[in-house]
């Protein structure tokens, strides 16, 4: 991938979360921040497929599109950002995770769990020392910091900057990728290791 080795260590399991769906005629569009909420929402997710969706990243908006959901728009900065450009008052279905920051919003969002990240207890995490690791979310980057306490000799890249922040002190670099997407987040994991830290 982009040249680099990658060891995979995922620190959560994904699970679905048994839900109600509403109505599709109480909404405007379907609001998606993350692509599990397309991959564990199950068969409901059909009862929406005439809904526009509004999407959070590539990933997202590409998993929706794969599973038949029309993109009306995609941010890429963030869900604030996406939720300040849709135009007037809309009523959003927010299809999500239980962890969840909730965002101002001038919009009525309606929010529905339809999975939850459990944390792993040992998700076999290697030598940390001089890798470059990706951190997707700030959950993501709390739990990085209770498993390891920060490498002196480890660059973060994260998806955002509240994923740096959550990732704690004590780390050799920290870096935020331009848009919250997988590539931009691996473009700048490819470059910052060729750039080794002084």
């Amino acid at each position: 991938m982009l040249g680099l080795q990658v060891v995979r260590c995922p620190l959560f399991a994904i699970q679905p979360v048994d839900w109600l769906s509403p109505p599709p005629s109480s909404f405007d569009a379907l609001l998606l921040t993350s692509s599990n909420a397309v991959a564990f929402a199950g068969q409901s997710l059909e009862d929406y497929r005439s809904l526009p969706v509004h999407a959070v990243g590539k990933a997202t908006a590409d998993a929706a599109h794969d599973a038949g959901l029309k993109i009306a728009s995609v941010g890429e900065h963030g869900v604030e950002s996406l939720l300040a450009a849709i135009p007037e008052r809309q009523r959003l279905l927010h299809l999500c995770g239980a962890d969840r920051i909730p965002a101002a919003t001038h919009h009525a969002v309606h929010e529905c769990v339809v999975y939850r990240a459990l944390p792993i207890d040992d998700p076999g995490l290697p030598p940390l020392g001089g890798a470059t690791i990706a951190v997707h979310s700030p959950r993501a980057g709390r739990r990085l910091a209770q498993l390891s306490g920060g490498c002196t000799t480890a660059t973060v890249v994260a998806i955002s900057t509240m994923a740096a922040d959550a990732c704690g002190k004590g780390w050799g670099r920290v870096a935020v990728a331009e848009r919250p997407d997988d590539g931009a987040l691996l473009a700048l994991a490819a470059s910052l290791c060729q750039t080794p830290p002084r």
